[in-house]
């Protein structure tokens, strides 16, 4: 189990099967919250659609296409946090991440992409680009990389479907040598 300390009350843990029932019980309580921004919550009706996902993860890890982590807040599980396949050619990735609603207002996605940057960024991944996307109209979302000092890149109209419409959505990147300088302002 690969973990990443965030805080002195929360850390990251790769998803493991184990999991699959606390992060259903996050999400199911979360679905109306959730369903906002994110598509996949129709795809999500029962725990073993859960475990599906976390299978999923599992074995994007053991293609060396990045990991998927949970989000441990006081010993419950707030939210994930993962990448979007690594594209080891031009060495970069996307990352995404939610959190339930509960868990907003602390800092601790801000705390968790930064957490996740360090080790893909100075870890033995050595990337030299990182994105996120995020909707236009979802600004906790945006203000996660805005933050982090993430560049906004451009906007991609119409890039996802939310059960009924498009959403347009801001892509933001954060380049390695960025990231590096970043860390060495901050000692």
């Amino acid at each position: 189990m690969r973990t990443i300390p965030i805080s002195e009350e929360a850390f990251l843990k790769q998803l493991e099967l184990s999991d699959a029932s606390e992060m259903f019980w996050l999400t199911d309580t979360n679905r109306s919250y959730l369903k906002e921004w994110l598509p996949w919550l129709n795809y999500t009706k029962c725990e073993d659609d859960t475990s599906y996902f976390i299978q999923r993860t599992i074995q994007q890890y053991d293609d060396n296409q990045g990991i998927h982590y949970g989000i441990w807040y006081n010993g419950r599980m707030a939210g994930t946090l993962g990448v979007h396949n690594l594209d080891w050619i031009n060495k970069k990735t996307s990352l995404g991440y939610w959190l339930g609603a509960g868990f907003q207002g602390k800092g601790l996605m801000t705390k968790a992409v930064a957490a996740y940057m360090d080790h893909l960024v100075f870890g033995s991944w050595n990337l030299e680009k990182i994105t996120i996307q995020a909707a236009t109209g979802n600004s906790k979302s945006r203000a996660i990389p805005e933050r982090l000092g993430f560049q906004l890149e451009g906007i991609l109209r119409r890039n996802e479907f939310l059960y009924d419409h498009f959403v347009d959505h801001a892509v933001y990147s954060m380049l390695k040598e960025e990231w590096q300088e970043r860390a060495r302002q901050k000692r």
